[in-house]
């Protein structure tokens, strides 16, 4: 559960505990009748629906509306119309996810200088600053889940071999320091390794970068993709050539679980906590906007998932019982 990255600006993580609301907080805020919205890169992921749910419900106890959901579809252009428009709506917060590092920064700080409270959630724009431009950012422990994923991939590369990483075309605090993380344990634990990197720019075209990267380096004994829904277009190009390829990603959406239950080209999985991760921004707004301080950075640890564990882990993450798909994949049957 220790969390091993640091924060966009070098500082070292809070758990998600030190953001907590007592019973007379909740009321407090139940009085106010909070206005919020939220702004996010995307709303079509597993891990967005989570993420989100756990925004609304917990926003939701504290009294507060949330008066829009914004899907910025992965667009800095649309991000910025929609910061724009929310800064002349006035709403008491926003809670945004940045889709980069240095087209959306402005629309962002002009969110702070309008008396607005603007939580971040996984990505802070180049130049912003906790408690003058924003109040907390909110991620997982992206270093950690990149670190994650090198473990589970190098129990299946080879001596000498070489390893694939297909990361994110954009500058992204997430998606690099999964990157970082990753390239840092395999030199660290694995220096027989060789990874070559290629990166994608749109989901769309992950499953083309990846057979590119295929074709152009001998003999990939294994593959990291950054995050689930690219690796999902990954697994599908596969899958078409009848190629047969251990990889190892984050997040645990729905797709990917399934593979990894039915012994497909997934071997693990470096889960984020998005439901608790959406929570622990709702505190930190309604935090922020009882007038308490909060921290620069909350971050949560990543689980890691193997086809041992992957119907609890399911269960936890998604709150729910596994599907048939992943419980006949396992060979978990019914018993009287």
């Amino acid at each position: 559960m220790t969390i091993v990255g640091l924060g966009p600006h070098g500082e070292r993580a809070s758990p998600p505990e030190r953001v907590t609301l007592l019973p007379q907080d909740i009321e407090t805020a139940r009085t106010k009748k909070l206005r919020v919205a939220i702004v996010m890169h995307t709303v079509t992921s597993d891990w967005a629906k989570h993420l989100v749910q756990g925004i609304v419900g917990l926003l939701g106890e504290c009294g507060a509306i949330v008066i829009e959901v914004v899907d910025c579809a992965f667009s800095s252009e649309v991000q910025i119309a929609a910061l724009n428009r929310l800064r002349e709506e006035a709403p008491d917060a926003i809670i945004s996810l940045p889709v980069d590092n240095t087209t959306v920064a402005d629309a962002h700080r002009a969110i702070s200088r309008t008396g607005i409270k603007l939580v971040l959630i996984d990505n802070v724009p180049t130049g912003m600053l906790p408690g003058k431009d924003y109040v907390s950012l909110v991620s997982a422990d992206n270093y950690g889940l990149g670190k994650i994923a090198a473990e589970l991939l190098s129990s299946h590369l080879p001596q000498n071999s070489t390893a694939g990483l297909l990361g994110y075309d954009a500058d992204f605090f997430a998606a690099n320091e999964r990157e970082i993380a990753f390239i840092h344990w395999m030199e660290i634990n694995r220096p027989d390794v060789t990874i070559k990197t290629a990166r994608f720019a749109s989901i769309e075209h992950a499953g083309k970068d990846a057979e590119r990267l295929i074709d152009d380096t001998s003999g990939i004994s294994g593959l990291f993709v950054v995050w689930d829904t690219p690796c999902v277009d990954v697994i599908r190009k596969l899958l078409k050539r009848n190629l047969t390829l251990p990889i190892s990603t984050v997040d645990l959406g729905q797709e990917v679980t399934i593979n990894l239950a039915q012994g497909g080209n997934i071997i693990g999985i470096s889960s984020q906590r998005p439901f608790q991760q959406g929570e622990t921004a709702a505190k930190t707004i309604i935090t922020s906007l009882l007038d308490r301080g909060c921290p620069d950075w909350v971050a949560l640890p990543g689980l890691k998932v193997s086809s041992s564990n992957v119907i609890e882990s399911y269960q936890f993450i998604w709150r729910k019982p596994a599907p048939m798909d992943i419980l006949s994949g396992l060979n978990i049957t019914k018993t009287k």
